[in-house]
């Protein structure tokens, strides 16, 4: 099944360059991973209204390989609220040019917690009403 639209909230845009390359001149893996946390924070810190931590990524899954150029877009939904805890689903998408295409390259879950201003684990506060 091939997916025609990002699902979730665009949290983060930028363009993969050629210092992010791998041996084989795509994209870094881990760089790419790193930019789905970035994101997928923006939206974990608006939650929690602070200070979050990644505490796990789960079912991180490359797709396709990212190319130099290519704009990249993160998407990330929150799809469990725990007490202390959110997981969030996030997707990373390539906008390639000059053919005009839109791919999703990458997935993840990944798990925040909010923080206090010293790291301690915090309660969520409640949702605005």
């Amino acid at each position: 099944m091939t997916e025609i639209e990002p699902t979730g909230t665009l949290a983060l845009q930028t363009i993969a360059m050629p210092a992010d390359t791998n041996a084989n001149g795509d994209i870094f893996g881990g760089w790419l991973m790193a930019q789905m946390d970035l994101g997928t924070s923006v939206l974990a810190r608006g939650r929690a209204r602070g200070r979050v931590a990644t505490v796990a990524v789960r079912e991180m899954t490359f797709l396709r390989p990212v190319w130099v150029g290519d704009v990249i877009s993160i998407h990330a939904e929150i799809i469990r609220l725990g007490t202390t805890s959110m997981t969030i689903d996030v997707e990373a998408w390539v906008h390639r040019q000059p053919a005009d295409e839109r791919m999703k390259v990458a997935g993840a879950r990944f798990v925040f917690v909010a923080v206090d201003e010293v790291g301690r684990k915090r309660s969520l506060p409640e949702m605005a009403g």
